[in-house]
């Protein structure tokens, strides 16, 4: 009796010893004396008490904030640029073996390589080409993580903070090529109107009539104003008045 409680007891002691529960996004690596076997789960798993040991991984996606670095661009302006970095596991016995923490070397890889890229890069470039960035940090990222077991998913620039004096700078040049706009706009302006005039006095001086009607249409406008007072004058009288083309203004003696 005493033997059958005692072997009950063993059979109880070694399943809670050996048997695991893998949640559906964790991968179990165990090594069994010291030699790596392949990764198990999800779902319910048994090891062998004294001999296992298991180590947890999780295969879902992982944030890394990446602090702000200090960066010198190409144009040899100084920014500070942090970002954030979504990566997974997807070989979990490599992300064990190959590398001792692969969260920290993760975040160390991406603070260099976050550098050297934005290092690489003019300030306009940084500010208007977020995206291109972002691939070429992913891209150096994934490459140089790949041997971990590790795929980078996404890498965001977050901020880019600027001196005090390069956002005064800007905030100028931003300013004249806003009165550059607005000077250019204005000329463009000014030379379709006279196009428009010297056309429509084209217009006028092969028809004549035209002038007699611009003439009505002009004085109907100004006697819509209560607080005028209108004295029409002939057109005839007013084109005697206006010089005309090939008189001399002065009499010849």
């Amino acid at each position: 009796m005493y033997s059958i409680s005692a072997i009950f007891g063993v059979v109880v002691v070694f399943l809670v010893l050996a048997i695991r529960v893998m949640n559906e996004y964790e991968r179990a690596v165990v090594f069994r004396l010291g030699r790596v076997l392949q990764a198990k789960g999800p779902g319910l798993i048994i090891l062998i008490p004294v001999i296992d040991r298991m180590i947890r991984v999780s295969m879902r996606v992982l944030t890394l904030d990446v602090p702000a670095q200090d960066v010198i661009t190409r144009d040899n302006v100084s920014v500070q640029v942090s970002a954030v970095v979504y990566f997974k596991v997807v070989e979990p016995t490599k992300s064990i073996i190959e590398v001792e923490d692969f969260l920290f070397a993760t975040s160390q890889l991406a603070q260099t390589t976050l550098r050297s890229v934005c290092g690489g890069a003019e300030l306009d470039e940084l500010l208007a080409h977020r995206e291109k960035m972002n691939m070429q940090i992913q891209d150096l990222l994934d490459k140089q993580t790949a041997p971990w077991g590790i795929k980078v998913n996404s890498v965001e620039l977050k901020h880019i903070d600027l001196p005090q004096e390069m956002q005064r700078a800007m905030a100028k040049q931003a300013e004249a090529e806003r009165e550059r706009r607005a000077k250019v706009i204005n000329a463009e302006g000014e030379y379709q109107a006279a196009t428009k005039l010297s056309q429509a006095a084209e217009i006028i001086a092969r028809h004549p009539q035209a002038l007699q009607l611009r003439y009505l249409q002009t004085m109907q406008e100004i006697s819509t104003n209560a607080g005028s007072t209108l004295i029409p004058i002939p057109l005839d009288i007013m084109t005697k008045l206006m010089p005309q083309k090939g008189v001399n203004s002065t009499d010849d003696t």
